[in-house]
């Protein structure tokens, strides 16, 4: 709910939730403002969906939302999967702040993601070019490049 004086949103049962508007890098908007849709909170998606929705949104240099929709498979995901997931999710957001503007953050996020996704590199499920997204991640964070991207497949 908007205005509850905490400054977050909530839903009915006072869990967070961001209703504000947001721009196509995430950053939130004033309430009111017409912004990028979001994905839903209750987002369902297979892996395959996940990597194929994540993927078009990366392509249209949508890198916020493509966080959303990994996050959101991360968190659906077996216990043996779930690094990998949160692994793609950060790398999402290491696009993110290299968007905004915020090399450090994104040199730490793509750092951190291409360090955790080295594990699935042998044997990469559900068609993920593992090897391609570390090289790719680790590029990026020598070289902060605000309009690189990622191949997820």
């Amino acid at each position: 709910m908007p205005g509850d004086g905490g400054g977050r949103d909530r839903d009915a049962a006072g869990r967070a939730r961001n209703a504000r508007p947001r721009d196509a890098y995430g950053r939130p908007l004033p309430h009111g403002a017409e912004g990028v849709p979001t994905m839903p909170d209750d987002l369902d998606l297979t892996p395959e969906q996940g990597l194929a929705e994540a993927q078009r949104l990366l392509d249209e240099d949508r890198p916020f939302h493509a966080h959303e929709v990994l996050e959101a498979v991360w968190k659906a995901a077996p216990d043996s999967e779930r690094e990998l997931w949160r692994s793609l999710a950060q790398v999402a957001v290491g696009l993110t702040h290299l968007r905004r503007g915020n090399e450090r953050g994104a040199r730490a996020l793509l750092d951190r993601a291409a360090g955790n996704l080295a594990a699935y590199e042998a044997d990469p499920p559900y068609g993920i070019d593992v090897v391609g997204v570390v090289r790719a991640a680790r590029a990026l964070r020598d070289r902060p490049d605000a309009s690189g991207t990622i191949r997820l497949v």
